[in-house]
């Protein structure tokens, strides 16, 4: 008998290709999911609740769950930027085996940037033909624009080439809006009537600019977008920590620190350049920045460390399809639904029938993301 122990290469292929896969960062899929639960009606159910309880501390909650008007910021405003900082970490899982021959890529990048534009377009009434009244910016748009230029500065530069990056971007959108002036206007002037990115927008933008931001600019504006690529860009950062090398409590401690510095740097760089999310300040990137790190790390520590993810299995659900339900949600009327099944208990519980109405809608709304996330089906932009 030989001693020799008989080698399997193709075995031994499988296995190696099997540890050079990045493990899957569970923490991701989840608060991307917790950012998309508040945009589908939790904020509607939430809001609800609390100005039923009729309590100073319950209107102080109502209030973090609406933008604020202009200069300010509460949680609310952090769900836009979060969802394109939670774009940015899965660049380095998705994008980085094409370092080397980024020329294979680039179709697929373009492909994913112009299925999101369509759908945006779609979205904001493409179908309609009413082209005196379609809006061409938008949420989809911002996320397809940043996301391709996000992708092409991720492929050609290294973590010191993205954070030049970042500080170019925010340095650059900071000095424009501050030294240079509208025609007629003063340099500096960040108000609602008489900032850069605004007149821009309603000079050069085409389509029809969106009414919130009271018919002087765009919220998915043009000089807007460049800070917009940034926020991916520092999303990447965090996605290039959570891939290294290094135990998973120093992952851990590094983003918190690293949200901490930069709520540090957003919040004292507001005091010359007002935290404004219409105008997506470069203020109101680092403190976006800063929130959504800490938040990271919270789910991180609690699901990839802790091994605690049954809580999050709803936000997981909804987090592999955020595109799918942001869509979805403009066709599929689930409020019918709701009202089918609760509108007779509504009426017999009274002022709480309209709070069971949305927890219906809402609850329609995940009941049909399980569905697709028990058939494995994904919406893949």
């Amino acid at each position: 008998m030989s001693d020799q122990t008989s080698v399997n290469p193709v075995a031994i292929a499988q296995t190696t290709a099997e540890s050079a896969r990045p493990e899957r960062v569970h923490s991701i899929d989840a608060l991307r999911g917790f950012d998309m639960f508040w945009i589908i009606g939790g904020d509607a159910l939430a809001v609800a609740i609390l100005t039923r309880l009729d309590q100073p501390w319950a209107e102080r909650l109502a209030e973090q769950l609406e933008h604020v008007a202009w200069e300010g910021f509460r949680f609310y405003d952090l769900i836009f930027p979060l969802f394109l900082f939670m774009v940015g970490c899965v660049l380095p899982y998705s994008l980085n085996k094409y370092r080397e021959r980024p020329r294979d890529v680039y179709l697929r990048i373009a492909r994913r940037v112009a299925a999101l534009v369509l759908l945006g377009l779609i979205a904001n009434g493409l179908l309609r033909f009413d082209w005196e009244n379609l809006r061409l910016a938008g949420v989809l748009q911002r996320i397809g624009i940043c996301y391709g230029l996000a992708a092409l500065v991720f492929l050609h530069t290294r973590i010191v080439g993205q954070v030049i990056a970042v500080a170019a971007l925010l340095l650059g959108y900071w000095a424009v809006l501050a030294w240079v002036p509208v025609p007629g206007g003063v340099a500096g002037d960040f108000s609602v009537e008489g900032n850069l990115a605004g007149w821009v927008d309603r000079n050069f933008l085409p389509g029809k600019i969106y009414e919130a931001y009271y018919g002087f600019g765009d919220n998915e504006g043009i000089l807007s977008t460049f800070p917009a690529v940034a926020t991916v860009l520092l999303g990447a950062l965090a996605g290039h920590w959570l891939q290294g090398n290094r135990s998973v409590w120093r992952k851990a401690l590094g983003l918190l620190l690293a949200g901490v510095l930069c709520l540090v740097v957003g919040y004292s760089w507001g005091e010359w350049f007002p935290i404004i999310k219409n105008l997506w300040t470069s203020s109101f990137v680092m403190v976006t920045a800063g929130w959504s790190l800490l938040l990271l790390s919270l789910f991180y520590i609690i699901m990839d460390i802790g091994g605690l993810r049954g809580w999050a299995t709803v936000f997981t659900i909804i987090g592999v399809n955020a595109i799918t339900i942001y869509i979805a949600q403009r066709f599929i009327d689930f409020r019918f639904t709701s009202n089918f099944f609760l509108s007779g208990i509504a009426e017999m519980i009274g002022t709480w029938g309209p709070v069971l109405l949305i927890a219906g809608t809402l609850a329609a709304k995940i009941v049909f993301l399980a569905l697709l996330y028990r058939q494995r089906i994904y919406l893949r932009v």
